[in-house]
């Protein structure tokens, strides 16, 4: 009966531990768009994917986790113009609840101006059962400026219009939203380990509040191990100056994996 005390005791705790770690890993509610762009120059089909569904079961309790992303990107012939998709879906479930039950989908139309102009225009679906946002829908074009540029580094500014609809499950509201986003990306590759980082901030306030606002910092590291697969580390932090059930939400998380690249 102890023994048995003991692994139930062990049990809530893993669980508890789990549903804590989750929690705080799904409460970031923007997408850092420059860290799936594919610094490709002149080819002109790009496409990063992984999959993954991992059943745990033991003694009656089980674990079912199921992830998918797919990035691909398109150019023109004269690579001036490009097509940039992006999809994911994460499901992490225990018996009858769920850690984690998310999707996202953005397509982007990139039309290059000159060497340094470029306009997008984009459409974004995203969806989070576990966050305070549940939903979040929005359409937007701006501009996009690449002020620095050579065979290891580049840097951009970016700055669009947005119309947003959001809503909270919770409290069952839904917001309708005119919202600024600018960015600043840094990326910089190393010519003798390889090695490729992308650092970006973005700061996103509403038109007619600035008070209320948004702001994602990454980085990004990618390290190839061989043609096709890399070493990778992404760090976030998530600033929301507005939240309907609370004062302000934030985050913070590190995750290190493997990225495939055809």
């Amino acid at each position: 009966m102890r023994n048995t005390a003991h692994m139930n005791g062990w049990k809530t705790l893993v669980h508890g531990l789990f549903l804590f770690f989750m929690t705080h890993v799904a409460s970031g509610q923007l997408v850092n768009i420059e860290s799936k762009r594919m610094q490709t120059d002149s080819t002109r089909f790009a496409l990063k994917s992984d999959v993954l569904f991992d059943y745990t079961n033991n003694n009656g309790d089980y674990i079912v986790q199921v992830a998918s992303n797919l990035t691909t990107q398109v150019k023109s012939k004269d690579l001036k113009k490009i097509y940039f998709f992006i999809g994911n879906y994460k499901l992490i479930r225990s018996q009858n609840q769920d850690f984690q039950n998310s999707w996202f989908f953005h397509v982007r139309y990139n039309q290059k101006l000159t060497d340094v102009f470029r306009m997008e225009a984009f459409v974004q679906n995203q969806r989070n059962t576990l966050l305070t946002i549940t939903s979040r829908n929005l359409v937007g074009a701006g501009i996009r400026l690449k002020f620095l540029s050579n065979e290891y580094t580049k840097a951009y500014f970016g700055n669009s219009y947005m119309y947003e609809i959001e809503e909270v499950a919770q409290t069952d509201q839904r917001f309708f939203n005119h919202r600024n986003s600018s960015y600043v990306s840094l990326n910089q590759s190393f010519k003798n380990t390889k090695l490729d980082i992308t650092a970006t901030v973005y700061f996103q306030p509403l038109y007619t509040d600035i008070g209320n606002h948004r702001i994602l910092g990454q980085v990004k590291a990618e390290l190839p191990i061989s043609k096709v697969i890399s070493l990778s580390a992404l760090y976030n932090y998530f600033y929301s100056s507005f939240s309907p059930i609370r004062e302000s939400d934030r985050s913070s998380n590190l995750s290190f994996g493997l990225t495939f690249t055809m």
